[in-house]
């Protein structure tokens, strides 16, 4: 399974374009899962073209903050995630320049199943707050600088929604002053300052995503991928926009393109089935999604695929594959990193690869062949966790470890695997 059962923000007019509704966001902060626009790019500058041969260099290592596929969120020079031990999840910050603890919170009871311990989502940072959920459902928000508990909610109680075998995984999401989330593919909106439950979407199946926003024809709507398809809710009010059935369901995020379309994936048993690009046409009230095309070049089923200069680079399932956006033929495929996830260094036109296995790799972002630079280890057990590029330098979690190597490309390179590593 993916990192959240199992965000590096965009400039001028494509911020305004799809953020409209966040929180500003600058280039050395990482608010939320995924990032400001929860599209997994790094708008860094400056950072590495070329790794040296024993990898980046190392800033710190630190021992794990519990089990979970959470990732990292980062504001004010800490780092927010979740992680679980004994039989408790826990919100955790840390210093961003030295990994070390500075608090943690309670955030419900351990989830535990088949599939793995622990919390699912990241924390979402908003202001002097932290939100967080877990994976049994407790929303909680929090005072980012202590951690004293704000407020707090059940959100499997208040929308009657079971929590799935899976685990809750809904990363919150922050629109204007209202906190939003997934209860198994049910949104829900809670009053950002006092918690008040403000309204629950329309009732659909299971889902793995998070709600992800988005502006189309200058209106401001909150996605989410579930088991009938896409739905498009109203944030202010999670009054029904648009839907498009695709059925089989979905875990990972929709796609915004330049131009306002969107990209959605659907999933069977087996792994992934395709990719679609749907039109949403606006006439007055009326909202009509229209397929553009349907692509089995790019068939992702729970790691998240990142669009960049018209194309869209992911996993076909567990190898990496680029499709072209304008008609959705493959351009290329190759190269094999399990359930690992990735995110786009746009500047520098490389994908930043985690694998399963906990390595890290540099892939070209170009249309021409998959071509692999650097490929190196570590971590010695299994990574399902996003990883995150902020103020030039790479953070990396899973259940067990977590580390910060120096991206900068003025960094000295290490001389000695074995002290760096």
């Amino acid at each position: 399974m993916r990192a959240r059962l199992l965000i590096a923000t965009t400039l001028g007019a494509l911020l305004m374009a799809v953020t409209s509704a966040q929180q500003p966001a600058t280039p050395a902060e990482w608010f939320q899962w995924r990032g400001a626009n929860r599209d997994g790019i790094s708008q860094e500058t400056g950072l590495l073209q070329e790794w040296p041969k024993l990898g980046p260099p190392l800033a710190w290592r630190a021992n794990g903050v519990g089990n979970g596929y959470s990732s990292f969120s980062t504001s004010g020079g800490r780092l927010y995630t979740l992680g679980a031990r004994g039989g408790i999840e826990y919100v955790i910050a840390l210093d961003r320049a030295s990994g070390k603890k500075v608090w943690e919170t309670q955030n419900g009871r351990r989830f535990q199943n088949d599939r793995g311990d622990g919390p699912r989502s990241t924390p979402t940072i908003h202001g002097d707050r932290v939100y967080s959920m877990g994976a049994t459902g407790l929303l909680n928000a929090l005072d980012a600088k202590t951690g004293k508990k704000i407020w707090s909610h059940n959100t499997s109680t208040d929308t009657s929604r079971e929590v799935p075998f899976w685990g809750i995984s809904s990363s919150p999401l922050i629109v204007d002053d209202v906190v939003i989330v997934s209860v198994g593919g049910t949104l829900s909106g809670y009053d950002i300052a006092s918690g008040k439950q403000r309204w629950i979407g329309p009732l659909h199946g299971g889902s793995y995503s998070s709600p992800h926003l988005a502006t189309i024809d200058g209106v401001v709507q909150v996605l989410i991928l579930s088991a009938p398809g896409v739905v498009s809710v109203n944030p202010a009010d999670g009054t029904l926009l648009w839907d498009y059935k695709w059925e089989g369901g979905a875990i990972i995020q929709p796609g915004v393109t330049d131009d306002g379309d969107i990209l959605i994936n659907a999933m069977t048993a087996m792994g992934g089935s395709g990719t679609k690009r749907l039109a949403i046409k606006h006439d007055g009230g009326a909202w009509t999604p229209e397929e553009r095309w349907t692509s089995n070049g790019l068939k992702p089923y729970f790691n998240d695929y990142v669009i960049h200069k018209g194309h869209a680079y992911g996993f076909d399932n567990n190898i990496l594959a680029c499709i072209d956006l304008a008609d959705g033929k493959r351009k290329w495929k190759g190269g094999r990193y399990g359930n690992g996830q990735m995110i786009l260094l746009a500047d520098q036109d490389l994908l930043l690869v985690t694998s399963e296995e906990g390595e890290i790799a540099l892939v070209s972002a170009t249309t021409d062949q998959y071509k692999e630079l650097a490929r190196i280890p570590m971590f010695n057990s299994k990574t399902w966790n996003h990883p995150v590029v902020i103020g030039n330098v790479l953070l990396v979690r899973n259940g067990e470890e977590m580390a910060a190597f120096k991206l900068a490309a003025d960094s000295a390179p290490p001389t000695d695997a074995s002290k760096e590593r």
